[in-house]
């Protein structure tokens, strides 16, 4: 347990933070799920909609420094790239 006001203030905003940062890595990681069988079941009126959801969430989680940037792009590289040749 926290010795000071403030050190107690941050373990609350650690906690809080946390919950937050992995529920966004939650999401993260079921729409890119839905995306990815959107690909393998070549659901082409669904993919443009799910990758643009997809897109959006991760660069969501690259701003906030839930992922990092890089990965972010890499990412919605690989999967616009799977997209595009299961159109």
């Amino acid at each position: 347990m926290a010795n000071h006001k403030s050190a107690a203030k941050r373990a609350r905003q650690s906690i809080r933070k946390t919950a937050v940062n992995n529920a966004r890595k939650s999401t993260v990681k079921t729409v890119e799920k839905n995306l990815v069988k959107a690909i393998q079941a070549k659901d082409i009126k669904a993919l443009p909609e799910l990758l643009k959801k997809f897109t959006s969430q991760v660069m969501k989680a690259a701003k906030t420094g839930v992922i990092k940037k890089e990965t972010a792009s890499r990412k919605i590289s690989r999967l616009s790239t799977r997209a595009a040749a299961a159109k």
